[in-house]
């Protein structure tokens, strides 16, 4: 059974021959076609979709519906394929093609099918192709299309082709296979590997024409292609700067030199031929703009940064540019600085450069902050005498001061990761604003405090969470205690796990001193009735219920008697294993406490830039927790923390450094003193046990501002004194969804990376939607990538190219690869492995195939 003919082409060469042969076969049936220059060979291959020769294959030829034998060499088998249609007094309609061979007008093979039908020599295929130019062009026009002898039967077909721009050469157009002088001009600058084709088939006149036409360019009769392309990238690059500048581009030099523009048409073509040569030929586009940057002698510091627009044309423009913004950042101009670094949001060098877009993530970060200080600074002003109103301006969810703190703590988690890139000075200022402004807010706030009485009235104090929220939770519920977590890490925890179910979250006020044996002893059962700070011999501890709670033994050992079926757990305890693991340990428990110490031990007792680091990975394991939670079967939870903490950039000067009361000393840390007797240093307050609501004949002493107690240890990092920081901390409460332990989709996502190993703690993954399933990555998915060393997260993403990254979550498109930056916040891991996560179900959507080692400082 003979297939039914293909759909034939519907460009105007091919219709055009089709129907001469058409007029032939409608008059006589049968065409025999000699074609001695073979010049009508594709022609016959699109008719019969490249079918073989020398048998018969069904054809449309035009409208008309025939009969196609190609001849093969042998005239006998063209005969014998063609005799059943042919014969009778009606045969269907034939044709012969017979390329290589010219007609023998004595002995022709085929003469009785000639003689039955029509014999057709066509013309030059020239012929043809100027009798379709004709119907749109003048014959002038068509000779110079026409003057190369190379041109092939292809190249004509897109000569005669109707489409595309008005007056774009056709030789182009079809070598190019655009339909716009832009990516002609953006392919043949980008791609040299067409420069024979251009020479061969005769174009360069045509490139010329375009080059002058479309971007107002003369290019030397004597260039050669290289050379055309060297002036052309030239002149395109430096116009699209000269363009984008805010004022007036200097007269002198070599940028002086280069010709400019005449319309705004040929404006249009050059932002335009720019632009795809940055979107579709990247890396050659690096190549060409670094040499044209250093043939125009462009340096930063010829332009201001301000002055240069929102594209970057040349290398040093970024850098320029950031230059200004941390300049703007020095002068407290916050303003002006977040306008001209919004204007490059999209930075093409930025955005192939996971350490510069990092240290832009830096530079948005001090300008976040000095926003938040200055606006933070109007309302404390502006704030009255009253604690509650104080602790009401600290946490409100629009401007809430909070988020000074959290600005400041993102920036110095950051800043140390590319310092070395840093302006000092910008930097600077900004700590010191952020330190102005919370010496400020300590102040108002301590002497709100001392007014009313150290209550806060309205506010929910530490010692009732136990009976006012977590009694009130159904059974089984988790109770999770986070040593040090201040509002402002609590928020961001609200906002990382608020799609796991109900969750709220609300302020409370820690009790005094705000340390670790006072706070964690004011979060358990009976707090609420009986709490107060004692000695016993020579320990100090709270008191609860007559019980003596020194240490962490003597609290979980009144909890326990406290509640009945409660298990107690750390975090690590928690995240260890898998869900089954943890449903085992929870087994029938009423109660779940589980104990994070990660922020405060690493805050007392590491680096700076390590406690930083172990912050930002606190809010992801206890979110993995109550996961784990969720699935295990707990739907209450209640986290707290037993105080907040200042954490500066840096070491206290020596002037905020307090003598301490001396006297009966029970217990000294840097912010609090707590004991008998001794003076009250200046820039202190003394606050009776009484007075805080104790029945204890001790007193408590901390600074009246940011100042610290000489007494060792780190004084970047501090709690135990009363600003808002160090007492206001967050009760979330979590209704958890129920949900089964998160599956394993294959192929989800490809993750590929550049490294044999992690040797830095800046490094970069690129994420891309994989192949899952039909029609199952046709739009855009977010997903959470982390790094893990076991179940603990060590590396969070900070910063993406190609993709949207919030709060660690990365909005994938379909077919766009992103590249995203990581920093490594545990220097002491020595392997990890990559784990993307669906953001919403935690899926698990990708895990490396193996671990990969970290040798830092290789």
């Amino acid at each position: 059974m003979m297939a039914a003919p293909v759909t034939p082409p519907s460009h105007p060469l091919h219709a055009y021959i089709a129907g001469q042969i058409a007029g032939y076969l409608k008059d006589r049936r049968i065409v025999v076609i000699y074609d001695p220059r073979e010049e009508l060979r594709p022609f016959f291959s699109e008719l019969s979709g490249n079918a073989p020769p020398g048998i018969l294959v069904a054809v449309l030829v035009g409208t008309r519906p025939a009969k196609l034998c190609v001849f093969d060499g042998s005239f006998f088998q063209v005969r014998l394929a063609v005799e059943p249609i042919t014969e009778g007094e009606t045969p269907e309609e034939t044709v012969i093609y017979v390329p290589g061979c010219d007609r023998d007008d004595d002995g022709s093979l085929l003469m009785e099918l000639e003689k039955a039908g029509t014999c057709y020599r066509p013309p030059a295929l020239r012929q043809f192709a100027r009798n379709v130019l004709r119907r749109r062009t003048t014959d002038v026009a068509i000779d110079a299309m026409l003057r190369a002898e190379t041109l092939t039967y292809s190249d004509l077909a897109r000569m005669a082709a109707d489409e595309g721009e008005v007056g774009l050469p056709p030789l182009l157009r079809g070598m190019f296979g655009g339909a716009d002088s832009q990516t002609i001009l953006a392919s043949w600058i980008a791609e040299t590997g067409r420069d024979a084709e251009i020479e061969t088939k005769g174009a360069v006149g045509e490139l010329r024409d375009i080059i002058r036409a479309k971007i107002g360019l003369v290019v030397p009769d004597d260039a050669a292609l290289p050379r055309m392309r060297a002036i052309t990238a030239r002149h395109l690059l430096a116009n699209e700067f000269r363009l984008d500048l805010a004022g007036e581009a200097p007269s002198g030099g070599p940028l002086g030199q280069v010709q400019g523009l005449e319309s705004k048409d040929q404006e249009k073509t050059v932002r335009e031929v720019a632009r795809r040569l940055r979107e579709r030929h990247p890396e050659t586009y690096i190549g060409l703009a670094d040499r044209v940057e250093g043939e125009l002698g462009l340096l930063a510091e010829t332009f201001q940064g301000a002055a240069l627009g929102a594209i970057d044309t040349f290398r040093f423009e970024e850098r320029s540019v950031l230059a200004a913004c941390f300049a703007l950042v020095a002068s407290d101009r916050f303003e002006e600085a977040r306008a001209l670094l919004d204007g490059r949001e999209h930075s093409f060098w930025i955005d192939r450069d996971v350490l510069r877009k990092t240290l832009w993530e830096a530079c948005r970060l001090m300008i976040e902050l000095g926003l938040a200080a200055m606006r933070a600074g109007v309302t404390i002003a502006a704030t009255n005498d009253r604690s509650a109103d104080w602790v009401q301006r600290y946490v409100e969810a629009d401007q809430g001061w909070y988020r000074l703190d959290r600005a400041q703590r993102r920036l110095e988690t950051i800043a140390p990761e590319v310092e070395e890139e840093m302006d000092e000075r910008a930097l600077a200022r900004v700590r010191a604003i952020y330190d102005d402004v919370v010496r400020r807010m300590a102040e108002g706030f301590l002497k709100a405090l001392d007014k009313d009485g150290w209550m806060v009235p309205d506010t929910l104090h530490q010692t009732r969470i136990w009976s006012e929220v977590v009694v009130s939770c159904a059974r089984p519920v988790a109770y999770v205690l986070v040593d040090a977590m201040r509002y402002e890490i609590g928020i961001e925890l609200f906002e990382r796990i608020e799609r796991f179910g109900e969750v709220r979250i609300r302020p409370a006020i820690a009790a005094l001193p705000s340390i670790t044996p006072v706070g964690m002893a004011a979060l358990l059962p009976g707090a609420s009735a009986d709490f107060s700070i004692v000695t016993q011999g020579a320990r100090f501890g709270a008191k609860v219920g007559g019980s003596f709670l020194p240490d962490l033994s003597s609290r979980q050992a009144l909890a326990r008697a406290q509640v009945p079926c409660l298990v107690d757990l750390s975090l690590d305890e928690a995240l260890s294993g898998n869900a089954k693991s943890l449903q085992k340990k929870i087994a029938d428990a009423k109660v779940v406490i589980i104990r994070s110490a990660e922020i405060d031990g690493a805050g007392e007792n590491s680096s700076t830039l390590y406690a930083r680091a172990i912050m930002e990975r606190a809010v992801e394991d206890i979110a993995r927790c109550l996961q784990r939670l969720a699935a295990s079967g707990i739907q209450d939870v209640v986290v707290a923390a037993d105080h907040g903490h200042l954490f500066f950039a840096a070491d206290r000067e020596a002037a905020m450094r307090l003598e301490a009361p001396g006297g009966d000393t029970v217990d000294l840390h840097r912010r609090c003193w707590i004991g008998r007797g001794g003076a009250t240093p200046p820039g202190s307050i003394r606050v009776q046990g009484a007075r805080l609501g104790y029945a204890t004949d001790l007193d408590v002493v901390v600074p009246a501002s940011t100042s610290v107690f000489k007494a060792g240890g780190s004084l970047a990092y501090h709690h135990g004194g009363a600003s808002l920081q160090e007492l206001v901390i967050p009760v979330l409460t979590v209704k958890l969804k129920a949900r089964a332990p998160a599956l394993t989709e294959k192929n989800a996502v490809t993750v590929t990376h550049d490294f044999d190993a992690v040797t830095n703690r800046i490094f970069s993954l690129h994420i891309e939607l994989g192949s899952g399933g039909k029609g199952l990555f046709d739009a855009a998915r977010t997903v959470r990538p982390v790094v893990l060393a076991g179940e603990r997260i060590v590396a969070k993403a900070g910063v993406a190219v190609g993709a949207v990254l919030e709060d660690g979550r990365l909005t994938l498109e379909p077919g766009k690869r992103a590249n995203v930056g990581f920093i490594l916040t545990d220097d002491t891991v020595t392997s990890v492995r990559i784990q993307i996560l669906d953001a919403e179900t935690d899926a698990v959507l990708y895990t490396s195939a193996k671990e990969v080692p970290v040798r830092l400082g290789v």
